[in-house]
């Protein structure tokens, strides 16, 4: 089983090893040890630890909407791929997000090369509606009501 919570700040040493996995850095844009810190210590941002089989499997950040209906769905970092981990978590996470949160949408942004994410988001029903870029690489903006 699955499922999600909100992280500890002593669990953010092993969130950052887990950014510079070389199958995970190439689909994110890191941060570096002390930006996970800070980020973690804002009001509107929540980092969530994904737990699978009672063991640390990933996590989630999340950034509040200031319209109190809305999250963007920031990033998801799972350790062990391919087993179905990341994709139970996303649903753990929009549930978090609706009854916890009482938000309505959630939305993200995928760089356009990643097609294992996408695929993923239009799975569980994810839609695009718009495009842009990061650094030169195209992004995709996915959102999908709650």
């Amino acid at each position: 089983m699955v499922a999600v919570r909100e992280a500890e700040f002593g669990e953010l040493s092993r969130f950052f090893e887990m950014e510079k996995m070389e199958d995970t850095a190439k689909f994110i844009i890191p941060y570096n040890l002390e930006e996970h810190r800070t980020k973690f210590n804002q009001q509107d941002i929540i980092y969530l630890s994904i737990i699978s089989e009672e063991r640390l499997a990933g996590f989630i950040v999340l950034l509040l909407g200031a319209d109190g209906l809305s999250v963007e769905f920031r990033r998801i970092v799972v350790s062990i791929k391919g087993k179905g981990i990341g994709q139970a978590a996303l649903e753990a996470m929009e549930n978090y997000c609706r009854a916890k949160l009482g938000r309505k949408r959630v939305w993200l942004d995928v760089f356009e090369f990643n097609e294992r994410g996408r695929y993923i988001y239009e799975k569980r029903g994810y839609i695009q509606f718009n495009r842009g870029e990061y650094e030169g690489k195209p992004l995709l903006y996915y959102e999908k009501a709650l």
